[in-house]
């Protein structure tokens, strides 16, 4: 199998590709982002039924939604991963 692959080079500095992954990835840790998109749905849901419920106007009902979604995206945002 060597004669086909080399070993491989454990002091082999990673690609740079590699590297800037690896940073993209510190920044934002992807499991808060999939915990907010899947609990988003069912919110904007539950908002726009209750804000309906209520008689609100339609137009008022989409805007608060859209203030959920900059709520749900600020809290991925400033999550700090210790």
């Amino acid at each position: 199998m060597y004669s086909i692959f080399h070993p491989l080079d454990p002091n082999e500095r990673l690609p740079r590709e590699l590297i800037l992954e690896g940073r993209r990835h510190r920044l934002m840790d992807i499991r808060h982002l999939e915990i907010a998109a899947a609990l988003y749905l069912p919110a904007l849901i539950a908002a726009i039924i209750g804000l309906g419920a209520i008689h609100l106007n339609p137009v008022i009902a989409f805007i608060l939604a859209g203030l959920l979604l900059i709520g749900f995206f600020a809290y991925v945002v400033t999550f700090k991963n210790d």
